[in-house]
């Protein structure tokens, strides 16, 4: 196997990880998806194609072995919908920028999955379009249009939130 395959593949760990985090919203789960993801990629080398995007091949394979779990075990949006209704409940400090982060945290589980999922490839891990719409297996368009509207429709939430907060 190429070494430079699987020098690339050590630096994506810290997002697959991040990744897995925000589908499994629970640490061990996230570092046992990513283990599997890892074994998958490393057992199925000869198939990813040289020239194209390592991170994308490797985010698809974790996102589908997340559906899958979920399919196993229970059904996705029952989980998602727990998730929705039941945000962490961290304390924390102003001062420190995490209760900004936390009520973005809260308003991000407000979206549907599908908006979630691509503002969360696109914003919070800097992927293209292209690899994004591979991921989720749509058109490019139909990811641009995703981030578009979980954009808007983020920033209506935002502002509604701060009307009965104020």
């Amino acid at each position: 196997m190429r070494l430079a395959f699987r020098t690339e593949l050590l630096t994506l760990l810290p997002s697959l990880r991040g990744f897995a985090r925000f589908l499994a919203r629970d640490p061990s789960m996230a570092d046992d998806l990513v283990q599997e993801t890892v074994l998958r990629a490393l057992d199925r080398a000869t198939q990813f194609e040289a020239g194209s995007s390592l991170k994308a091949w490797c985010f698809t394979i974790l996102r589908n072995l997340f559906l899958e779990q979920r399919r196993r075990g229970k059904k996705e949006r029952e989980v998602l919908a727990h998730y929705g209704q039941h945000p962490s409940q961290r304390a924390a400090s102003p001062a420190d920028g995490r209760q900004e982060v936390q009520e973005l945290e809260v308003l991000l589980w407000r979206l549907t999955p599908l908006l979630r999922e691509a503002l969360v490839l696109i914003g919070a891990h800097g992927m293209t379009y292209v690899e994004a719409a591979e991921i989720c297996e749509v058109d490019v368009g139909t990811i641009k249009a995703r981030v578009s509207r979980a954009r808007s429709l983020l920033h209506k939430l935002a502002q509604q939130q701060a009307g009965e907060g104020g």
